[in-house]
């Protein structure tokens, strides 16, 4: 054992650590500000509202957090939904994960001066001082899953889009639990950060097996912050319990490298879990291996939503604080009409021809 899981192991709690959830009643899906949420689709523009925003000749800048499948799926629904109003998208950046790059994106955009900017913010206590050069200067900002600590909703911003994220770890709990017959031990990876998305997520999980599954037992809790140590976590968690029947993973990276650990190990019983669609992944399992279902959301709706309330708030029309889409969880019998629904694409020609 190398001295970095020797560390690893010591420094690991057998249950949670800060970030942790713990519900005595069931959990609810509400905003960063603890906002209610309203379904996406009950956010409609007229006929006549579209007219006027088409004709005012407004621009859209895109500053996401970072590119990949599911923020690519929303960017495009954002895109598109920008096409049907009129709206011309003349910047989109990605930050990398990095607050620093997303705050100079920013400034970037701001030189072409647009009349709305969507993002997802990185750093909500921080971000105000991203976003508040644009918040100042008109701009209708509408973000992703996080709001901007110190901006009042309606005046510094339109509106929250996400999903509902009670379902989605309360599906991956369900889809974890029957891929294990009801009964086992599981490995529980949450995300330890202040990140109100996937805290309220992993603790759905966690309620949802405590509280419907008796015969499921979480034997271990580790926090994750960084993805990249998912492979050393996974190999702490293995090493004080061999005999895991699953594991939660809080999204498809980390749920990479505890696939790695698995293989490494030449262990092909214990399940996994995760979040977001990816295609190695869903290849995973569907030729049979580790991973038993993906959970997503509705990821090219988001961004459909995002510009839609982006529009409403130019015609300064009242837009709902939280906006939430749903989520699905997909198997291997549904991968194809999963992707469809949540990306509103195909997907990858390696996982249709795994699918056939």
């Amino acid at each position: 054992m190398d001295m970095k899981l020797k560390a690893l192991l010591a420094a690991m709690p057998l249950l949670a650590t800060s970030a942790a959830i713990a519900f005595a009643d069931q959990p609810k899906t509400v905003g960063p500000n603890g906002e209610a949420p309203t379904p996406a689709a009950s956010l409609t523009l007229s006929d006549a509202e579209i007219e006027t925003v088409r004709s005012g000749k407004h621009t859209a800048a895109l500053v996401w957090h970072e590119l990949y499948d599911w923020s690519n799926a929303v960017a495009q629904g954002a895109k598109d939904e920008f096409a049907r109003l009129g709206i011309e998208v003349v910047a989109e950046t990605d930050a990398g994960f990095d607050t620093a790059r997303q705050k100079a994106d920013v400034e970037t955009v701001m030189a072409r001066d647009p009349s709305i900017i969507i993002s997802l913010p990185i750093d909500p206590p921080t971000a105000k001082t991203v976003y508040g050069p644009a918040r100042d200067a008109g701009v209708e900002l509408v973000f992703i899953d996080n709001a901007v600590q110190g901006f009042t909703h309606g005046k510094d911003y339109t509106t929250v889009v996400s999903a509902d994220l009670f379902q989605i770890g309360n599906k991956a709990a369900i889809a974890l639990a029957d891929a294990m017959g009801g009964k086992g031990k599981v490995g529980y990876m949450f995300h330890d950060a202040d990140f109100p998305v996937t805290n309220q997520r992993d603790g759905a999980f966690k309620w949802t097996i405590e509280n419907a599954y008796p015969e499921i037992e979480i034997v271990i809790e580790s926090g994750m912050t960084d993805p990249a140590n998912a492979e050393d976590i996974a190999s702490a968690m293995l090493s004080r319990n061999p005999d895991l029947d699953g594991i939660y993973t809080p999204w498809a990276e980390p749920a990479l490298g505890v696939l790695s650990v698995l293989r490494q190990q030449s262990n092909d019983r214990t399940k996994v879990v995760t979040i977001d669609l990816n295609e190695p992944a869903a290849l995973d399992m569907l030729k049979g291996g580790n991973i038993a279902a993906i959970v997503a959301d509705e990821a090219y709706q988001i961004g459909v939503t995002a510009a839609r309330a982006a529009a409403a708030g130019l015609l300064d029309k009242p837009v709902e604080p939280f906006l939430v889409v749903d989520a699905l969880a997909v198997g291997p019998g549904n991968v194809v009409d999963g992707w469809m629904q949540s990306m509103n694409r195909q997907p990858p020609d390696s996982v249709k021809a795994a699918a056939q």
